[in-house]
């Protein structure tokens, strides 16, 4: 198949559904995998569903949502039993190759899109943006520079910061930092005030955050944000309602659209906030409103941020982005993803669906934005 311009193909489009991967957000991506494989589009488009497993291995896996499905007692995971798979890895070569044991590779098709489900590192932070790149392979959401920018909180905060958008006050402990000056980053998140948030700098589902009160418990919060990430943000708490908004890409050149907005509530105590359990394992310790019960003026202004946070970042295709808004009617950013939850219970498609866009359109759209967006440098 010859290489196809800008919003042209051949036949049904060939989607790789790409998910699992080497971070700690394996299980979540593999659950954001079944969403989209039970609701894609099959008269249009023609899946293929990759997994990477835990050690970087790309194979085969069953087209099965059950398979891929958080379920009570199951958490779901790619394993190395599947035929390997390779991407095309060279401009003008879109064939997907499968290797199998002591066989030559043999070319599976031609691929048109990959939608990479992938959270967290070596995933979601322009590494795998840049592989696909190299290649010219067009795949659905942010680019290399965007990826790495949304998954980094330290840079992600300098950038928005410097387009003027609203951050809260925030410290970071670099890599090694706390084990040769303890003292010296102690001081700095004292400073902040009490309490803080303490968070692996490149990590996502809420995972290794620590919620801290007082300054003794900071060495354990600290080491365990380390699990996750040598680097280490610590944000002061802001007291505001937590809200989302989803951003999809416009079409051909036009500005960004954003959802209404959804609102996060904690109601099981037993939660100091939306952490990892109360996002995917315990769904009874949370209410998701949606849209938001905000005033028509605040409902634009977080739309407005949204927007400009997308584009602070160079965001293509989708987002969400997580603002605070104080009493006061402040609305400070708190973070941009770049690949957010994609299950059809996940914020993001169900800020959308209360927006008029349903979960499988939803789908469909961001497929098509990836086929009409040029390779290359944009």
């Amino acid at each position: 198949m010859a290489p196809v311009a800008p919003g042209e193909t051949v036949g049904r489009p060939r989607v790789v559904l790409l998910f699992g991967g080497r971070s700690g957000e394996h299980v979540i991506s593999c659950a954001t995998a079944a969403g989209v494989m039970r609701a894609i589009d099959r008269d249009r488009f023609d899946v293929v569903p990759v997994g990477i497993t835990r050690t970087g291995q790309w194979v085969l896996v069953e087209d099965d949502p059950d398979r891929w499905a958080i379920t009570e007692g199951r958490l779901p995971e790619v394993d190395a039993t599947g035929t390997e798979v390779l991407l095309p890895l060279a401009v003008g070569q879109n064939a997907l190759r499968v290797l199998e044991a002591g066989e030559m590779p043999r070319i599976l098709g031609d691929v048109d899109v990959v939608f990479p489900l992938l959270h967290g590192p070596f995933g979601e932070d322009g590494t795998l943006q840049g592989m696909l790149e190299l290649a010219d392979v067009r795949y659905v959401g942010a680019g290399v520079l965007a990826s790495a920018v949304g998954m980094d909180k330290h840079f992600m905060k300098l950038v928005l910061a410097g387009q003027g958008l609203p951050v809260g006050p925030y410290t970071v402990i670099a890599p090694g930092e706390w084990d040769r000056d303890e003292q010296g980053a102690t001081a700095r998140v004292a400073d902040l005030g009490l309490p803080v948030f303490v968070k692996p700098a490149r990590a996502g589902s809420s995972l290794g955050i620590s919620k801290v009160d007082d300054l003794a418990d900071l060495p354990a919060a600290v080491a365990e944000a380390c699990r996750h990430d040598p680097k280490v943000i610590v944000e002061a708490g802001i007291v505001g309602r937590e809200i989302e908004c989803a951003v999809l890409g416009g079409r051909r050149g036009e500005r960004a659209r954003a959802s209404l907005p959804g609102e996060i509530q904690v109601t099981d105590e037993a939660h100091a906030f939306y952490d990892f359990e109360a996002k995917y394992l315990s769904e009874q310790s949370v209410e998701l409103s949606c849209p938001a019960d905000l005033s028509p003026e605040l409902v634009a202004q977080v739309q407005d941020v949204a927007i400009r946070t997308f584009e602070a970042v160079s965001g293509e295709g989708l987002s969400r982005v997580d603002v605070f808004v104080t009493e006061a009617g402040e609305v400070i950013v708190n973070e941009i993803n770049t690949m957010p939850g994609f299950t059809p219970f996940s914020m993001y498609p169900r800020m959308w669906e209360k927006s008029g866009i349903g979960y499988a359109d939803l789908i469909t759209e961001l497929v098509e934005l990836a086929l009409e967006r040029e390779t290359g440098l944009r």
